[in-house]
């Protein structure tokens, strides 16, 4: 049943941003926060056709304010003011120059929680250069890993940086300084960099790596494509089939659904990493023989790890995203819906996008008669 959310009651501004900055955002408003975004006036919001608008920026209230005008910065200044969260995700330096940097706004407001998102980091000697998740990947040593032999690395769309290592970290940043700031009663600075949170992500192969079970050749470890039970095939139809048989027993399983009259000596050898080349041609060979659906239907049910690729279109429809609601259709548009879950304080439903901007005075009005939460002295 929808709620409010565990983080109803938490005021959040976000300057309207492009990336990770929305998507930390909208993570928290799933949660229950009250967030605005404040817009420029001339920001371009619509996506697609007509009045269809991006669902990224769903679940929040917004308004339009020039800050390059007084009146547009002392509006926003109210706002901070008030909020238990800031996100600003601009360039080192912008807000600083529109009078809302953390030295303004944690003056005004001392338990402001002020997150910051950016791809380099707030210093360093590229922190004033441009960048985008592709960037940050090769800089961290992940794009390389995300390659196949000799052939050119490929970024898996833009998850891991800007939303895994930009978003997700600077939301766990933000409400970590929030538990914090429930004893201590202060607010303070969350710098969430794309290069910090990807090499945090990476920790695994760094461990991996350090006690010498992973090489820096991409495609000839566990996880990156070299192992022939890890990986994926192509089917009669030309639809692909995904293996993650890693375990012994999972992959006995795999064997047996493939129905090899030498399953025994195959799971013996699993882990021989020479018997690697002849494993992957039996299996492209054998994946070959029939459609990605027959395969599916082959293991559905069974611990072989051995799932269907499916398109965006198929996973709408699947009946285990279904069945737990994963996805949604709010506002014509089939998207996300808010996760973790929580057993008391459910989330919220989805809340579209606004088509128009919201009254400022009435959100500072709203704000102003309505305290915050976990409000005390400043020590």
């Amino acid at each position: 049943m929808p709620g409010e959310g565990p983080l109803a009651g938490i005021r959040v501004v976000e300057l309207g941003a492009i990336g990770p900055g929305p998507h930390a955002a909208m993570l928290l408003a799933d949660l229950g926060a009250d967030v605005v975004r404040v817009e420029r006036p001339d920001a371009v919001l619509r996506v697609g056709e007509g009045d269809q608008r991006d669902q990224l920026l769903r679940g929040r209230r917004r308004v339009e304010l020039d800050v390059r005008t007084a009146e547009g910065r002392a509006a926003l200044l109210a706002l901070v003011d008030r909020a238990d969260v800031l996100i600003d995700g601009f360039r080192p330096g912008a807000a600083e120059r529109m009078g809302v940097g953390p030295g303004d706004a944690l003056r005004r407001n001392p338990r402001l929680v002020y997150g910051r998102i950016t791809g380099w980091g707030q210093d360093g000697p590229l922190s004033a250069t441009a960048g985008h998740d592709i960037n940050y990947l090769a800089l961290t040593g992940a794009l390389a890993a995300f390659a196949r032999g000799r052939e050119r690395p490929t970024a898996p769309l833009n998850l891991v940086a800007d939303f895994g290592g930009g978003s997700l970290y600077l939301v766990v940043g933000v409400l970590a300084a929030l538990i914090e700031r429930a004893g201590s009663g202060r607010g303070q600075v969350v710098d969430a960099a794309m290069v910090d949170g990807v090499a945090s992500l990476l920790q695994l192969i760094w461990a991996l790596r350090g006690t010498g079970q992973w090489s820096d050749r991409a495609g000839t470890n566990l996880l990156d494509g070299g192992a022939p039970f890890y990986d994926t095939y192509a089917c009669r139809d030309g639809g692909y089939i995904a293996v993650g048989a890693l375990e012994p027993g999972f992959f006995r399983l795999l064997v047996q659904g493939l129905a090899w009259a030498d399953a025994e000596a195959v799971t013996a050898a699993q882990y021989d990493p020479r018997t690697w080349p002849g494993l992957r041609e039996r299996l492209t060979t054998t994946f070959a023989t029939r459609s990605r659906d027959e395969w599916a239907g082959v293991f559905e049910g069974t611990d072989a790890c051995v799932t269907p690729v499916l398109s965006f279109a198929e996973a709408a429809t699947h009946p285990h995203l279904q069945y737990r609601g994963t996805l949604e259709e709010a506002d014509g548009v089939v998207q996300a819906a808010p996760a973790p879950r929580f057993s008391r304080t459910a989330a919220p439903d989805i809340r579209p996008p606004r088509s128009t901007p919201d009254d400022v005075a009435e959100v500072l009005a709203e704000w102003t008669a309505r305290p915050t939460t976990d409000r005390q002295e400043t020590r």
